[in-house]
């Protein structure tokens, strides 16, 4: 199969069959096969109803129904484990991103040798509440990744199969799917200007809080993959400077108070002045942030994926 097309959705029954007409016709004049997986995410209104009728009526598509309403990220991680062709495009159902534009996705995946595509919006027909944040959110995700990429959140998406496949998309992760890549191996990571098309039904169903969230698994996401397997490099390495710090900071201290007491000037109690404090303040925490990392080594090293790795190749 050359091509399975992801679409995870919530409440979007009013686009439903217009998306899938677009979809087959591009399809067809390209005879490209394929698969169209509709992934409902606990939708209230009718979508599952469109989908069972579309399924009914074209044995290319299919559908995974949640039972409430998930995320787009673990919609998608279904859709990705569910899909078969060799290359996988993803896209919203809100017909905001243009089927018209898999042909030249798919091109540059089997003739380019992309690992991923992702799509980027230059033109969108969103208000500036929503472009600002975006454009402050992609930014940072570049310094972060190092994946040189102008627009990470854009739902349409080409990847081969290996790579979806290598990959879990978890918690609102699809953000960050081209770092997850890259995370994997898969580094050839390319990018193509698409149509954005204002929205014909309903509503976003995404408010601000999307880009706190963003921000959080960006952080995350960058600490497990620095870090994830080697903990004791960061909280060890991090406890040991704070306690040798606050250990300094504390002689500092006494030794000045010895000081004055071998030449008989008259100084207050270590207790009464606040770098007595600061200094055990610096060696409680040192040690504590130790532990953890001593702690984490003891977990990573009884979790079952510890020397799970990607082989892309054996003989």
């Amino acid at each position: 199969m050359d091509i399975s097309v992801v679409i995870p959705l919530y409440n979007e029954a009013d686009s439903l069959g217009e998306l899938y007409n677009w979809i087959a016709r591009v399809m067809q004049a390209h005879r490209f096969s394929y698969e169209v997986i509709f992934v409902d995410d606990g939708s209230s209104d009718s979508s599952w109803t469109i989908i069972q009728e579309l399924s009914k009526q074209n044995p290319e598509v299919k559908g995974i129904k949640f039972r409430r309403n998930y995320g787009k990220s673990p919609a998608l991680n279904c859709g990705f484990k569910k899909a078969e062709g060799d290359v996988v495009i993803t896209m919203d159902a809100d017909l905001q991103d243009s089927p018209d534009e898999i042909p030249e996705l798919y091109r540059m995946i089997k003739e380019e040798g992309f690992d991923l595509v992702s799509g980027w919006k230059k033109k969108r027909y969103d208000p500036l509440s929503k472009t600002l944040p975006t454009k402050l959110f992609n930014a940072t995700e570049r310094l972060f990744s190092g994946v040189k990429l102008h627009d990470f959140n854009c739902g349409l998406k080409a990847y081969k199969q290996v790579v979806v496949k290598n990959i879990e998309v978890y918690n609102d992760m699809h953000r960050n799917i081209p770092y997850m890549a890259k995370i994997a191996g898969f580094n050839k990571i390319g990018e193509k200007v698409v149509q954005h098309q204002a929205r014909k039904y309903g509503s976003s169903k995404f408010g601000l809080s999307r880009f706190v969230n963003g921000y959080l698994d960006l952080i995350t996401l960058w600490f497990t993959s620095r870090f994830g397997k080697k903990p004791m490099h960061f909280f060890g390495l991090l406890g040991s400077l704070m306690f040798i710090v606050g250990f300094i900071a504390l002689v500092i201290v006494l030794s000045s108070k010895l000081y004055a007491i071998l030449h008989g000037e008259q100084q207050r109690l270590v207790t009464d002045t606040p770098y007595f404090f600061i200094s055990l303040t610096g060696m409680i925490v040192g040690t504590q942030l130790f532990l953890a990392g001593f702690i984490g080594e003891l977990i990573t090293r009884n979790s079952p994926d510890r020397n799970n790795y990607n082989i892309e190749a054996e003989i």
